[in-house]
């Protein structure tokens, strides 16, 4: 639970940062800082599967810190959000973008894991 919480400890201030920065560099109407922690975490989550990772390395890295990076509770109230003023293309957009972006990234984190790490060690899997 330590590890847990200590990797939470710095994934929410990464995540707030994270959309803060995005949202200063880039107005706009989409959710483009939820959008980015959230493939940007499952990449990382991805790659820690895709290597292998130990339990502790998940609990502190995958639980921990992806767990707080990324925000399911946010893209969903993002996406009712930009439904109820209107911006329906927006909320279609965000839920597509999103998840399939998302899974995208997982499974390329994993892959990319497993590439560097059969290329690290003599040959390719």
């Amino acid at each position: 639970m330590l590890l847990v919480a200590l990797g939470g400890m710095v994934g929410a201030p990464v995540r707030y940062l994270a959309d803060r920065a995005m949202a200063r560099r880039f107005a706009s109407v989409f959710p483009l800082g939820t959008v980015t922690v959230n493939v940007t975490g499952s990449a990382i989550l991805g790659a820690l599967i895709g290597a292998g990772a130990n339990h502790w390395l998940l609990a502190v890295a995958g639980t921990g810190f992806c767990g707080a990076l990324t925000t399911f509770s946010t893209f969903g109230y993002e996406t009712v959000r930009l439904a109820e003023e209107g911006a329906y293309s927006y909320a279609v957009a965000n839920v597509v973008i999103g998840v399939v972006a998302s899974l995208a990234a997982a499974f390329l984190g994993a892959g990319a894991a497993q590439l560097f790490l059969g290329a690290a060690h003599g040959g390719l899997p």
